[in-house]
């Protein structure tokens, strides 16, 4: 029976440089505490021989239970939504670092890891629309609010592949990750690039941030004794979602991205 591989080896290869060290695409929970922690994740998985498409499978999941746990009325669902979001996170590390010791990267993983995220992250505002309405009502208005917060939020994420594809088709080599070419080419679109740095709402739509929005509002809901803080939080989502997907388009036409 062959030694069963340490923890700190799953950091050496499953942690690498290039994956830890890249500018945008790892959350600031990974680099703040998850990456710590994937590893015992990792080194639990690994014996039971699920493959690391299996684990991607298995963080879509998490993600999905995320959404659908807002609608258990009140803090328990927004504190187990918050909690199973910041799980779907860890999962999400520990695919890779399966895929990278096993040696099975590859676009399949890429590709269901994308569904996962995008999934995800469009049925938390669809489940906040129907907690807001304060009941299972697909005909509420706050449940069609929470609708068109997710088809903005697919919007804004849509613009990275949009992206990808268009350099693609027009032969130019794969981006490189850096504020470079990342950075608006000046004016008004550089100027509002620096100040979102001191007030970064476009992070608020992914899974991680946008439930710890909604377990707070929860907390005033309770103080409230109403739903008056979550309807005003998905109520000043939509404009801000609008104004941070239309910022994106913007800095990446004004950008390098696109040469």
């Amino acid at each position: 029976m062959s030694e069963r591989i340490s923890v700190a080896d799953i950091r050496r290869i499953g942690q690498p440089e290039s994956i830890t060290g890249r500018r945008t695409a790892e959350h600031w929970s990974a680099s703040l505490y998850l990456r710590h922690w994937s590893p015992y994740l990792t080194w639990l998985l690994l014996p039971t021989g699920i493959s690391a498409n299996g684990v991607t499978v298995l963080m879509m999941l998490v993600g999905w239970g995320s959404a659908f746990a807002l609608l258990i009325p009140g803090l328990p669902g927004a504190f187990l939504a918050a909690l199973m979001a910041q799980g779907q996170m860890l999962v999400d590390a520990s695919d890779g670092e399966v895929a990278r010791v096993r040696g099975t990267t590859g676009p399949t993983g890429v590709f269901l890891d994308k569904i996962g995220h995008y999934t995800t992250e469009a049925l938390i505002p669809l489940a906040l629309g129907i907690r807001a309405a304060g009941e299972f009502d697909l005909g509420s208005g706050w449940s069609y609010a929470g609708a068109v917060l997710a088809i903005i939020i697919l919007w804004n994420k849509a613009l990275n592949d949009m992206l990808e594809a268009t350099r693609y088709s027009a032969g130019l080599p794969k981006l490189v990750d850096s504020d470079s070419v990342s950075a608006p080419q000046g004016g008004m679109a550089a100027s509002l690039r620096k100040a979102v740095r001191f007030f970064p709402f476009h992070r608020i739509y992914h899974s991680v941030e946008m439930t710890l929005l909604i377990l707070a509002a929860g907390v005033l809901d309770l103080v409230f004794g109403d739903l008056v803080a979550t309807r005003w939080l998905l109520a000043l989502l939509i404009p801000l979602s609008l104004l941070a997907t239309l910022g994106h388009a913007v800095a990446i036409v004004r950008s390098q991205r696109l040469k």
